[in-house]
């Protein structure tokens, strides 16, 4: 198989915006540490690298990602520490290795440069609701591999990033009629019980944007959704299968 670059999106954010309904800070809205999902980016990442692909990564500014702190706990892996080790011991290589403590800005990656990509994808965490949904150069790159119909993958609360390309070109959503499966109201309003607050909720502003959302049974258990070149899951639990399937459509 060829070698194909792809370009991997992250987010600068640090933490999101939590507006709290319980506590002494009832009422304000608060920083809730967050980054990228560890499972959600390692695994895709793990298996483009295996086949052989170049990987870039960008983010708004440039700045260096962080993990979002639940997806580091032991409960996320299900008490499986020695995967945990592997996919942290594997992002330390790409810090040290690929670049990806110095991810490139949006700006500074023009249309020319876009042409020699084969695909996009956009890891979960909730980071990406603080700086990538209304990021008009992330829109610009979106649109672009929209428009040459190239393979674009987003998992979780990535998909929150599409909503971007609402702030490039015309201010049309380019995914609009578009089946998509993302991190969903019911799983945010269970972690907002344990945050004590509201959050941005990814399934409804996609719903309202135009995207017919695709949630139910077989998206809670790893499933992923495929439109035309969009290909997303709702969870961690599809980073498997999501990768997989990405790796197929950058291949054809």
């Amino acid at each position: 198989m060829a070698s194909k670059k792809i370009l991997i999106i992250l987010s600068d954010a640090h933490t999101f915006p939590l507006k709290k309904t319980s506590g002494p800070d009832a009422g304000r809205i608060v920083e809730q540490p967050s980054g990228f999902f560890l499972q959600e980016l390692a695994k895709p990442l793990q298996k483009l690298l295996d086949a052989g692909h170049e990987v870039i990564f960008a983010s708004p500014k440039g700045q260096e990602p962080t993990p979002d702190p639940n997806s580091e706990s032991l409960l996320a892996y299900a008490g499986n520490f020695y995967e945990r080790q592997r996919e942290q011991d594997f992002i330390e290589r790409m810090r040290r290795e690929n670049g990806f403590s110095r991810p490139r800005p949006f700006g500074t990656i023009n249309d020319n440069e876009l042409a020699t990509f084969a695909g996009i994808f956009i890891p979960g965490g909730h980071a990406p609701l603080q700086d990538l949904g209304a990021n008009a150069e992330l829109g610009r790159i979106l649109r672009y591999f929209h428009q040459e119909n190239k393979p674009t993958a987003a998992i979780c609360h990535g998909p929150y990033a599409l909503l971007s390309t609402k702030e490039a070109g015309n201010g049309s959503f380019v995914y609009d009629g578009y089946k998509i499966t993302s991190w969903s109201d019911t799983e945010e309003k269970l972690a907002e019980l344990l945050w004590g607050g509201e959050v941005e909720k990814v399934e409804s502003a996609l719903r309202d944007a135009g995207a017919v959302m695709v949630e139910g049974a077989p998206e809670k258990i790893g499933g992923t959704t495929l439109h035309r070149e969009l290909v997303t899951g709702g969870n961690p639990l599809a980073a498997n299968a999501l990768g997989e399937r990405f790796l197929k459509m950058i291949s054809v």
